[in-house]
């Protein structure tokens, strides 16, 4: 097979310039494709990569914020902080106060403030009732 085209080749006058034109043009074509995708790929790969970096930039700047939160929850101070605030403990050496109500108090409940009725004129209510709900006075 390969000897066939061997031979075949040999039968081409590759002293015709149009032919080594045509040779060359078909060559130089199948080269820029080639150039085209490889500069394509190489774009995408770089758009890839700085995308890539903004991420690991906003993980890296995540990991330093949880292991200072980290830091601070193992610290002493955290503890204290919640055993204080949160848990209402006491040290050794605090007062504690504790704001008691007088003894005769006795509390009174707020009554709910009282609404005026809505008198409307007999117009009014036609009104409301072929119209739709308007803001009422």
């Amino acid at each position: 097979m390969f000897m066939k085209l061997f031979e075949k080749l040999k039968k081409i006058n590759w002293t015709d310039h149009r032919l080594i034109t045509v040779v060359v043009i078909v060559i130089l074509v199948v080269l820029m494709m080639d150039f085209n995708n490889r500069m394509s790929n190489m774009i995408q790969l770089n758009q890839m990569e700085k995308i890539l970096e903004t991420k690991l930039a906003g993980l890296e700047a995540t990991r330093l914020v949880v292991e200072d939160d980290i830091a601070y929850a193992t610290s002493d101070r955290a503890l204290e902080e919640w055993a204080r605030e949160k848990d209402r403990l006491i040290a050794e050496g605090d007062h504690p106060i504790i704001i008691l109500p007088p003894s005769d108090y006795t509390p009174s409940p707020t009554p709910p403030p009282d609404r005026e009725p809505i008198v409307l004129t007999r117009l009014e209510i036609w009104k409301e009732l072929i119209f739709g709900g308007e803001d009422l006075p």
